[in-house]
């Protein structure tokens, strides 16, 4: 038997135990199983109450019972749902129920929405969206996803479509090729915002990249001492920054040594920074050195910042970030556009700037 013509079932709802679970059954058997289990067939949409009951017709819970005819329901198919009371043993037995009907299995995962995709309800767009939207952990990644299973990507997919099939012109094509690309490109800024972002501290030793990871973290995470060479392995920590996904990475400091576990630490550091997608080069406020230079070449976009302007005179200038100056409301906005040589200068013991 193919199985389409199986009907399946699973538990749409939250994880047992719980105040109301949901039992979500679609396939050709779902309105003989509905039938059976609830004694009656519910009217199309409309929530009836009813005593569940399995084949021996003992009871298994007082529960609301729905049915969603095919096509018009959620995967295409005839689909019936349970609202029963959330426990284990009441979910336990109306699964034992549901699998005594001939050809009623239980879903593999993900094969509710696999069935709505292949009978037209959902495009793959959508499927992504939802697997995205249920995944989702900050409040943009929610709303990109919402975004996408609401089917812009693919209405718009669907209109390039419409397009290549009236072009009847080179002129039009060309055009609408360039429009693709255009918004294929962009596409990376949902990728930034679904994989998240990620920033190393890097630089000279004792300059207070690890006091500074302790600023972003609001928390010690990372050991602050005056002695150089002190963090020798990199140290991550995942934040949430105005709701971007954010991985901030303390490295080792970045010289010349004769210590080898030192050496495999830098080592470490600029592999690192090479790889991520903003790198916040560190730099003492004091020293008028920049040292920028031992940051390999072809890393990420590097901020320079010039820190420890508390202990003297240094004050702390908004007017040195100049026209180059990031918003740093927006990071996503500008990771992979942004200058090498935007300059802050900060305090990460107090905070300033």
């Amino acid at each position: 038997m193919h199985p389409r013509d199986q009907t399946i079932f699973a538990v749409s709802s939250g994880r047992p135990p719980s105040a109301i679970s949901i039992v979500r059954v679609s396939g050709p058997q779902a309105g003989v199983a509905l039938t059976l289990i609830a004694g009656k067939m519910p009217v199309p949409r409309m929530a009836t109450r009813a005593l569940l009951r399995d084949r021996d017709r003992q009871p298994i819970d007082d529960a609301m019972a729905l049915w969603f005819p095919g096509p018009a329901s959620a995967t295409g198919e005839d689909v019936a749902e349970f609202h029963v009371h959330g426990g284990r043993a009441v979910l336990a037995a109306l699964f034992a129920a549901l699998s005594d009907f001939d050809h009623v299995r239980a879903a593999e995962p993900g094969e509710f929405t696999r069935r709505a995709f292949e009978n037209g309800k959902l495009d793959l767009t959508e499927a992504e969206g939802l697997d995205d939207l249920i995944h989702a952990d900050t409040d943009r990644q929610r709303r990109q996803a919402l975004r996408q299973l609401k089917g812009l990507l693919g209405d718009q997919a669907r209109d390039w479509r419409a397009q290549v099939i009236e072009a009847s012109a080179l002129k039009k094509i060309k055009a609408l090729l360039g429009e693709v690309q255009h918004v294929l490109a962009a596409q990376g800024h949902g990728e930034r915002l679904r994989e998240g972002l990620v920033v190393a501290i890097a630089g000279p030793p004792n300059v207070g990249k690890s006091t500074l990871m302790n600023q972003l973290a609001r928390r010690e995470v990372a050991i602050v001492s005056p002695h150089a060479g002190t963090t020798r392995d990199v140290i991550e920590v995942q934040l949430d920054l105005d709701g971007y996904p954010v991985t901030v990475i303390d490295t080792a400091g970045i010289r010349e040594t004769a210590d080898p576990v030192e050496q495999e630490g830098v080592r470490r550091a600029q592999a690192r920074a090479a790889e991520a997608d903003l790198v916040l080069w560190l730099v003492d406020a004091h020293d008028g050195k920049n040292l920028e230079g031992n940051l390999q070449q072809g890393a990420a976009p590097a901020w320079v910042v010039r820190n420890k302007i508390d202990l003297d005179a240094v004050e702390s200038d908004a007017a040195v970030l100049g026209i180059d100056a990031p918003n740093p409301r927006q990071p996503a906005a500008v990771l992979g556009q942004t200058r090498r040589h935007v300059d802050f200068k900060i305090s990460a013991s107090t905070g300033d700037g």
